[in-house]
Formats: C-alpha cells, sequence, structure tokens
C-alpha cells in the first residue's frame, strides 16, 4: 500500500525552507519516488484497494487527480470530487467510462443501464457511457454485444489481458493504460487493444484523451461497414436534442460540428474535425464535445449522431451515411497490422464554436 499525504502547512514551510523540490532527489528525500515512477503491475493490483491519491509536483496549487481501484474498476477524481469510473470486469461485456462529470459535478451522461433514473429512456441497454466498439469485426458485433442480446447474430466480449500502468504525473493528470482482447464467444481472440486513457482538468474543462491500438490477432480482421459503432458516449436525457419520444425531462440539447450544422438532420453522417453536443442541465450550460485526431484513419470522421443521445465517431458506415450500398466504408488489418485511434472528450460548461475550435486546433498540432 502506497500513501503519501503531507499537510500543506507542512508542505509550504518545506517549499520555503527549499526542502522540498519538484526534483527526484528531493522526492526521494521525503520517502517519495518521482512521478513518473509510480506505476503499479499486476502482481500489486491484485488487492482489493490498490490505489489511493497520489499528489504530484511541481504544479503546487493544480487541483489533484487521483486514481483507486476498487475491484473490477478505477475511480477517478479531479480536486478531490468524482469525475469518472473505468468499468473493466468480466461482468462487462465491453469496457466503459460512467458517469462523466463536468468541473461542477453534474452528470453529462445517461444513467441506465448501470443505474435507473426516474425519466430517462431505457433503449439501446448496449449504449453504456463513454465506450469503443465496432458492430462488425470479422462478422462478431462487439458494439449491440449484451449477453441478452446474444440471440441476434455472432457477438464477441472485449475483455481484460492486463493492466499495464496506473499512474499520477507531475502535470496533475491520471494516466491508465490497459490490454484487451476482442474475443468471440468461443474465446477466439480477433483483435488485441491497447488502450490509454488520461484525465486531467483544463481551464475548467474535464477532459479525457484516448490513445487506442488496435493489432490484428487472426490472419485479416475485416472492420465491417456499419453505422453501428465505434467511438461513443450516451448523452444525459436533458442534453438530448428534442424528438419524439422524448417525454418528461425537458430536453435543451443541440448537435454543433466544425462547419457549423446543427441538429442531428444536417449532422449525422458528415464529416467532420469535431462535433460538440451541448444543453443545459437545471439551467446551467452543460456540453461534451468529441475531437477526432487529424492522423486518425480517414479523417475527419463520420458521426453517428442522434437526437436522442448517441454520439459516436465512426468511420466506417460509408454504406449507410451515404445511403449509398455500392459504398464500401470497411478496413481490413492483417496480422501484425496495426489501427490507431486518438480522441479527446471535452466536458464543458458553456462553450462556442469559435472556442471549441481553438481547443481542437491546439490538441490536435501539440500531439
Amino acid at each position: 500500500m502506497l500513501a503519501v499525504r503531507i499537510p500543506p502547512s507542512a508542505l509550504m514551510k518545506r517549499i520555503a525552507a527549499g526542502v522540498v523540490r519538484s526534483d527526484s532527489r528531493s522526492t526521494a528525500r521525503l520517502g517519495l519516488a518521482p512521478c513518473e515512477q509510480l506505476v503499479f503491475h499486476n502482481g500489486v493490483m491484485k488487492r482489493a484497494l490498490l490505489l489511493v491519491p497520489l499528489l504530484c509536483f511541481p504544479t503546487l496549487f493544480a487541483e489533484t487527480v487521483s486514481l483507486t481501484r476498487d475491484g473490477n474498476r478505477i475511480e477517478v477524481t479531479i480536486g478531490g470530487q468524482p469525475f469518472t469510473s473505468f468499468y473493466f470486469g468480466p461482468e462487462a461485456t465491453k469496457p466503459y467510462l460512467h458517469p462523466l462529470r463536468s468541473a461542477d459535478g453534474t452528470v453529462v451522461t445517461r444513467g441506465y443501464p448501470m443505474e435507473e433514473i426516474a425519466g430517462e429512456q431505457t433503449d439501446h441497454r448496449h449504449h453504456r457511457g463513454a465506450w469503443f466498439s465496432h458492430g462488425d469485426v470479422n462478422g462478431v458485433d462487439f458494439w449491440a454485444n449484451e449477453p441478452e442480446q446474444r440471440s441476434r447474430g455472432k457477438k464477441g466480449i472485449i475483455a481484460l489481458r492486463s493492466i499495464d500502468s496506473v499512474k499520477v504525473v507531475a502535470q496533475h493528470s491520471g494516466t491508465i493504460t490497459f490490454t484487451f482482447s476482442w474475443n468471440d464467444l468461443t474465446g477466439t481472440a480477433l483483435l488485441s487493444e491497447r488502450r490509454t486513457m488520461k484525465f486531467h482538468r483544463v481551464d475548467g474543462n474535464n477532459i479525457v484523451d484516448f490513445d487506442i491500438v488496435l493489432s490484428a490477432e487472426s490472419e485479416t480482421v475485416k472492420f465491417g461497414d456499419t453505422k453501428e459503432g465505434t467511438f461513443a458516449v450516451r448523452m444525459a436525457t436533458e442534453l438530448e436534442e428534442q424528438h419524439f419520444r422524448a417525454k418528461g425531462i425537458p430536453r435543451t440539447g443541440t448537435i454543433t460540428n466544425a462547419h457549423d450544422a446543427k441538429t442531428e438532420a444536417n449532422t449525422w453522417g458528415k464529416r467532420s474535425p469535431w462535433v460538440d453536443y451541448a444543453g443545459s442541465i437545471e439551467g446551467k450550460p452543460k456540453g461534451i464535445a468529441i475531437f477526432d485526431h487529424p492522423e486518425n484513419p480517414k479523417h475527419p470522421t463520420y458521426w453517428h449522431v442522434r437526437g436522442y443521445g448517441l454520439f459516436a465517431a465512426n468511420v466506417f458506415g460509408e454504406h449507410d451515411f451515404h445511403a449509398d450500398a455500392s459504398r464500401d466504408g470497411s478496413i481490413t488489418v492483417a496480422r501484425g497490422e496495426t489501427l490507431r485511434f486518438r480522441y479527446r472528450v471535452v466536458i464543458h460548461q458553456g462553450l462556442g464554436g469559435e472556442k471549441i475550435n481553438r481547443l481542437f486546433r491546439a490538441w490536435a498540432e501539440s500531439e
């Protein structure tokens, strides 16, 4: 068990006296490993409660990120307040984050099916928080893959293979890296996935950065042309657009892409480097923007984004998006080859298109 806490008053005295610095020698004198070395491997992580909040320097007054393992999930807090949890155990047919919160603690993703909230729709049980999967990988569905959906076609499971690192770094961000296996129901692996997620807060926006590398484990792996995918978030009910199934809870959301097209009718199936899905919750501006990295396959991606709250980037579903059966948006990867996807998710409290575009360009140019 690793736990390091220095009372703020004592810490300030040590800094003033020059005892505490941000280099590795000063942290060693305090019994601290450098933040970059705070990595926990599988053998250690089997304990019931493995990780505790870690305070990193030199950004003393930034809001501290902590990562805490609780069974088959890792809880993420920023500034001592819950941000999200990552679920990866055998009870999850694909790993997911739930819920996502803005910096003031407001939940901006749907609760169902993880929890039932009055007034929420209970459609699409497989829409769990924020996730990455696809509906056709060599004919196997990793998208709508809940146990009760297995009577409808071939299904797969994205299973944990290893927890590679969990660390908090000096810039007050937390990073976790996992390896997953995309298996059919016989246990045969089609893909391995190495996923790194970075959690941090910038200018009042909670952010998750995803770096996903998919490696073929069959001779060939084909990501089929279907709209059912791929990198997705299910929005909170209040942030949905107004739609024919909307009842009870008022919907306030609007979908906007980088070309200033608005609403599902003008953004679904269209290509754009980013999309913002925003409205208000209890009268306060809230939204989620998803950025597609310029080096991702087929950038800018297509968007499978719906007024009822599904928010997904999908490069594969061209025949659906163009309503043209002659198009083929599939991608085939041979054994030993990889596909890499990077995304940024920005949970904000009211940003216009111009500000989001600046954030996108700064991120794209820095990576």
